[in-house]
């Protein structure tokens, strides 16, 4: 279940920007001042056409706003959505499980190749999906093993 998002004026300006730029729709918008960063996210499909070649469109964008701009395709579950905040590495199987203590817990399993990918520089990608998913879909810990 997709929980209700509310946007701050700046994520709402953001997601101006990004369809101006791009001429694709973004469903959400997450300023990450820890890591510098904007997450962008998108209906399935769009990620590619919303990049552009080579990245030309991403990365104007990222030269405007000074700032990373990271791109996660949406989805209506959360073993999806978990698969598509890890793209691109391949992910062999998500499992939610709920503890004792009513904490929702997703374990991923990621092909040995494609953990670096994963994982992300300083965990920045485990991160991310960490974020993700517990806004969208109240899970508390996301687990790669």
């Amino acid at each position: 279940m997709v929980r209700r998002i509310r946007l701050t004026g700046n994520e709402m300006r953001y997601i101006a920007l990004f369809e101006n730029l791009t001429g694709e729709l973004a469903n959400d918008c997450i300023i990450d001042d820890k890591r510098d960063r904007i997450i962008l996210i998108v209906k399935p499909g769009n990620a590619g056409r919303a990049i552009g070649r080579h990245g030309s469109r991403i990365k104007l964008m990222r030269d405007m706003v000074q700032k990373d701009v990271e791109i996660v395709e949406s989805a209506d579950t959360p073993i999806e959505f978990i698969k598509n905040s890890f793209s691109p590495a391949h992910v062999k199987e998500v499992r939610i499980t709920e503890r004792l203590d009513n904490r929702k817990v997703a374990v991923v399993t990621i092909d040995q190749r494609d953990k670096g990918i994963a994982i992300g520089k300083n965990g920045k990608t485990a991160e991310r999906t960490r974020l993700l998913a517990k806004r969208y879909f109240g899970i508390d810990n996301v687990i790669i093993v």
